[in-house]
C-alpha cells in the first residue's frame, strides 16, 4: 500500500493548519495499492520524537473497505457519520490532536500509519493506542506510512 497526501510530501514539513499554532485540523489523506481482502482499516499518528516518550496524535479504525481517502479536517467525533470510530489520543480527546512540539525543541516526526485490515475491530470509541494495536494484531494485512516533520 502506499499512502499519501495532497498537503506534505514524505519526510516534508506540516503545514501550520494541521499543528496547534494553526487550526489544529487532520490532514487530507489518500492511499492506494489496497489488498483483495481487506474488509477495513486502521489509521494512527504518532510522535515517536516527545520527550515524554511515544505521543498518539490519532486514533481512527473501521474506516470502510471502500475508503480511499480522507478529507481534510476529520470532525472530532468519537463515532464518525461515515461509520468509522475515533479512539482516544495521548491529549485525552477523541480524534486528531495537531503536531504541537515544544518550542525550542528539536524537529519532531509525525508517522502516519494505515493498516489494512482483515475485520472490523471490536472496540467501543474511546479506544486506546495499546487496545487497538493488541485487537489488530493478527489481522493486519498490508501498512503504509507517511512521515510530516514540524517544529515550532
Amino acid at each position: 500500500m502506499r499512502l499519501t497526501s495532497t498537503a506534505f510530501d514524505e519526510g516534508g514539513m506540516l503545514p501550520p493548519r494541521f499543528t496547534c499554532d494553526g487550526d489544529s485540523v487532520s490532514p487530507p489523506l489518500a492511499w492506494e495499492g489496497v489488498p483483495d481482502r481487506t474488509q477495513g482499516f486502521a489509521l494512527l499518528c504518532e510522535d515517536p520524537d516527545a520527550p515524554s516518550g511515544l505521543f498518539t496524535h490519532w486514533i481512527l479504525y473501521n474506516l470502510s473497505a471502500g475508503s480511499r481517502e480522507l478529507a481534510e479536517g476529520v470532525p472530532k467525533d468519537a463515532v464518525l457519520s461515515i461509520g468509522a470510530r475515533q479512539g482516544t489520543n495521548s491529549f485525552g480527546d477523541a480524534g486528531y490532536g495537531g503536531a504541537c512540539p515544544p518550542r525550542g525543541d528539536r524537529e519532531h516526526r509525525y508517522i502516519f500509519k494505515l493498516y489494512a485490515l482483515d475485520t472490523d475491530l471490536a472496540l467501543d470509541p474511546g479506544t486506546r493506542r495499546e487496545q487497538l494495536l493488541d485487537v489488530m494484531r493478527d489481522h493486519v494485512l498490508a501498512e503504509a506510512q507517511l512521515t510530516g516533520k514540524y517544529k515550532r
